[in-house]
């Protein structure tokens, strides 16, 4: 009988948490004043991550602009805070999930104090909104 009961404490905390952790949306308005052309081609990528070092594990999501001003949505986010970084692929050829940007990629992140990326703390039922601004002066080598 106190397993049970425990088993049920648990299940009632498990559904209360996760709806705090659902409708979890970001939006985020990307400023990228670096020298290369931005388009269908040449696309800027924004990655989220569960963790502020990138590379212990692959981003979460992974979503596209095709302008130097885009803007692109996250929608059902897993967690909260989430990490975000982007890429400039100077190539065309990169699809931003296929591992690390290759060589000449500007990087940027959302960061009040680089190279620390700042957490984003979403609230369920909200838009969060964030923006990165970035240029060429962080590359991938």
């Amino acid at each position: 009988m106190a397993r049970l009961t425990v088993l049920c404490g648990v299940l009632l905390l498990s559904a209360a948490i996760a709806p705090a952790q659902q409708d979890l949306t970001l939006q985020v308005q990307l400023h990228y004043t670096g020298s290369g052309t931005v388009d269908a081609t040449h696309k800027i990528f924004v990655a989220l991550w569960d963790s502020a070092d990138f590379g212990s594990a692959p981003p979460t999501d992974v979503k596209s602009a095709t302008s130097k001003n885009g803007v692109v949505t996250f929608s059902n986010v897993k967690k909260t805070p989430t990490y975000m970084s982007a890429a400039y692929d100077p190539t065309g050829h990169w699809d931003g999930a296929s591992g690390p940007p290759p060589a000449g990629s500007s990087l940027g992140m959302y960061s009040k104090a680089p190279p620390k990326p700042d957490p984003i703390d979403i609230a369920p039922g909200k838009i969060a909104k964030v923006t990165i601004t970035f240029d060429d002066a962080v590359k991938v080598r």
